[in-house]
């Protein structure tokens, strides 16, 4: 008997923010295939005695290929067990649920979803700073600051350089220059505050506020790094409503 393989969004972090959904997949599972990103707190949360199989990626390394993370699932699935996928934020944004979906649908096994509260969402909430605001922005766009095998990134920048909405960027620590020179060379000030926010909704939060033309040296003074996303709009204005210069000196004072 074939079982089925349920696509679950641990969310940024915080385990508070794990839906109810997401939990009673879980405590249903036999086995948990889980990512890098999920929180120790969620693992916690695994029924004792299940299988725990881990296929987490890191920048530059990936131990266990998304071929075999497919087939990881499938062969788990033809044992007849309920595989709990889990991953963080929400599978269905930059985490490659579909592709697994995709997969495994094509050879005949059953997927149900769980989402997620993705990254930018968790950030929002944890810091206060709304990703839209009536008179400053009136929509988001989520881009992801990475590609595959690090091919070059050529992403619309025109588009994306739009002073009415707020661009989240995922995955774009190694690329953050090179995504600020995009965006200010198609016309967004380089006054444009940003907000770079590591390890959201975590006790290991790290929060750093810079403008567009500064961020690129900033994060390396502060060393950011992966998994840190950044919020880049005038609705960074509004956090703690203080003005973007001090914030940044607050941000290094704290570390």
């Amino acid at each position: 008997m074939c079982g089925k393989v349920l696509l679950i969004g641990a969310g940024p972090g915080d385990p508070g923010l794990l839906t109810l959904r997401a939990l009673e997949m879980i405590k249903s599972a036999d086995v948990v295939v889980y990512d890098r990103l999920v929180s120790d707190e969620i693992m916690a949360m695994c029924p004792e005695g299940v299988e725990l199989i881990a296929v987490g990626k890191c920048p530059q390394s990936h131990p266990v290929p998304q071929d075999r993370i497919n087939e990881i699932l499938f062969e788990q699935a033809q044992m007849g067990r309920r595989v709990a996928r889990l991953k963080g934020g929400d599978p269905m944004i930059f985490g490659r649920g579909s592709e697994e979906a995709l997969y495994l649908q094509e050879r005949g096994v059953i997927v149900e979803y769980a989402p997620g509260i993705t990254a930018a969402q968790g950030a929002s909430c944890s810091t206060g700073v709304p990703l839209t605001h009536r008179g400053i922005a009136t929509g988001v766009q989520y881009v992801t600051g990475h590609r595959q095998a690090d091919k070059v990134l050529d992403l619309d920048w025109k588009r994306l350089a739009d002073p009415d909405t707020t661009l989240v960027v995922y995955m774009g620590v190694a690329n953050i220059g090179q995504i600020a020179v995009g965006l200010m060379t198609e016309g967004l000030p380089a006054a444009t505050p940003v907000m770079a926010v590591s390890k959201a909704t975590s006790a290991k939060e790290r929060r750093m506020v810079t403008t567009l033309g500064s961020v690129a040296q900033d994060s390396r003074d502060e060393g950011l790094k992966p998994p840190t996303l950044f919020i880049i709009g005038q609705v960074v204005s509004l956090y703690a409503e203080q003005p973007v210069g001090e914030l940044v000196e607050q941000a290094k004072a704290h570390g």
